[in-house]
């Protein structure tokens, strides 16, 4: 893939949410492509996090792209409602949802992703990648940010990128958990091209350092 199209994208979950605003400024100001929601019901994953009406305003909040994940039960249910609020990409995961889903994503003019927990194998995701914009590697377990990046997914990254070519496809690959500057070289090297990272970012004292020091491992 073109390493212009590799994309840094800042997870809001690990933000200061007393003064969201204000922090989504700063992450645009210091560079970041995207903003990635992580979405959760309290069933699929143990916490529960924002809506449609959040996602609302941090649409107004902003001019950066959004990327809703859907860590829900039955997110067809919901799909509809993070359209409406402003979502530009939507991904829903494989253990919670058809491939119709994504179908119903593209049919409202958002970009479709597919999204893989840790313990599910590759070939779960073969039957959507017709459907898929992108594919979301978890890199960690989710429901929780701040968790150790799980190794084992470079490799599992590295499989997909190889799929993608011998199947002539052209989704985007990103990957989602314990990212930062010191391991992102390794998974764009790999084939990724769209990084969430959020504590890494919002933990660090210097945005615009953390995220310019990022794009150099990635694009270098």
């Amino acid at each position: 893939m073109d390493t212009d199209n590799r994309k840094i994208a800042p997870s809001l979950l690990s933000a200061n949410f007393s003064n969201l605003e204000a922090e989504i400024s700063r992450v645009q100001k210091a560079g970041a492509d995207l903003l990635h929601l992580d979405i959760m019901d309290g069933h699929f994953v143990p916490n529960i996090t924002i809506g449609p009406v959040v996602v609302e305003a941090i649409h107004r909040a902003t001019e950066m792209p959004i990327d809703c994940h859907l860590m829900i039960e039955r997110p067809e249910k919901y799909i509809e409602a993070f359209a409406q609020a402003g979502a530009d990409m939507i991904s829903v995961h494989c253990e919670t949802a058809a491939p119709e889903a994504l179908q119903q994503i593209r049919k409202l003019g958002i970009r479709a992703g597919t999204a893989l927990n840790p313990d599910t194998p590759l070939e779960r995701l073969k039957r959507y990648f017709p459907f898929s914009d992108y594919i979301l590697i978890m890199s960690v377990h989710p429901g929780f940010g701040g968790q150790k990046f799980i190794e084992s997914s470079v490799k599992k990254i590295k499989q997909l990128a190889h799929l993608r070519s011998e199947q002539g496809l052209s989704f985007s690959i990103e990957v989602d958990g314990g990212i930062h500057a010191q391991n992102i070289r390794k998974l764009a090297q790999a084939g990724a091209d769209i990084f969430v990272s959020g504590s890494a970012i919002f933990k660090s004292g210097d945005y615009k350092a953390t995220i310019d020091k990022m794009k150099e491992q990635i694009h270098g």
